[in-house]
């Protein structure tokens, strides 16, 4: 799994730089920057099968086969409830960022017309921002059930 990761830090790092590059150099880098993301999640998507595919009883002692299947059992249910937890926490970042989006463009138009109602904006936006924390809270849940 080290080796996973070995391999796809670098292609997550180019990603990155070409992005910034192309941020820079070109006003119309909309369509690289898109690409970028495409290739980032091509490359998340291919380590996800390459860690979810690989065999973790090569990693168990091979004293007896039981213990080998336990411990293959073992890891295979640990990989579950970390995938469920960076599942619950990317999307739940996602739908914050999202809703934090939209009711901060709205709360700042309405702040504009009328200064007085900023501590109703806030709490709305307040509110948008704890579905994040919501997923954060189901991820440490998970993680510590792993």
């Amino acid at each position: 799994m080290i080796v996973t990761w070995l391999i796809g830090l670098p292609v997550i790092a180019g990603a990155a730089l070409l992005a910034r590059l192309a941020a820079r150099r070109w006003r119309r880098g909309t369509l690289i920057l898109a690409g970028t993301g495409a290739l980032l999640m091509v490359g998340a998507a291919v380590l996800l099968v390459i860690s979810a595919t690989t065999d973790p009883a090569s990693a168990v002692a091979s004293g007896s086969a039981a213990h080998a299947a336990a411990g293959a059992a073992g890891a295979s249910g640990n990989g579950a409830a970390l995938i469920g937890a960076a599942i619950a926490v990317a999307g739940s970042t996602i739908g914050a960022g999202i809703a934090v989006a939209y009711t901060g463009a709205a709360a700042l138009a309405a702040m504009s017309e009328r200064p007085e109602l900023f501590g109703r904006a806030m709490v709305v936006v307040g509110l948008a921002e704890g579905i994040a924390i919501y997923g954060l809270i189901i991820g440490i849940i998970l993680v510590g059930k792993a």
